[in-house]
């Protein structure tokens, strides 16, 4: 049951990511889902390394989120010269 959760949150941190930065994205769903997971993640341990903030409090959202839109903007410029 954590895994479904982690991909919901996942999925809302991606589309939010995706709303955040404007312009064409060469991913999808699965991708958006993959991205915002990942975000989560690092955007959610760095903070919580770093001391911002505790598990469960709400800013681990924007953290999650911030990271999200690092992620996507990495995916954009890695992406953008294969093209």
């Amino acid at each position: 049951m954590a895994i479904i959760g982690w991909v919901f949150f996942g999925l809302v941190v991606g589309i939010v990511g995706k709303l955040l930065t404007p312009g064409r994205d060469p991913g999808g769903f699965i991708l958006t889902i993959v991205l915002g997971i990942a975000g989560a993640l690092i955007g959610g341990f760095l903070g919580q390394s770093l001391g911002f903030y505790r598990e469960g409090e709400p800013v681990g959202f924007i953290m999650a989120v911030v990271g999200s839109v690092i992620l996507l903007l990495l995916y954009r410029m890695f992406t953008k010269n294969r093209t």
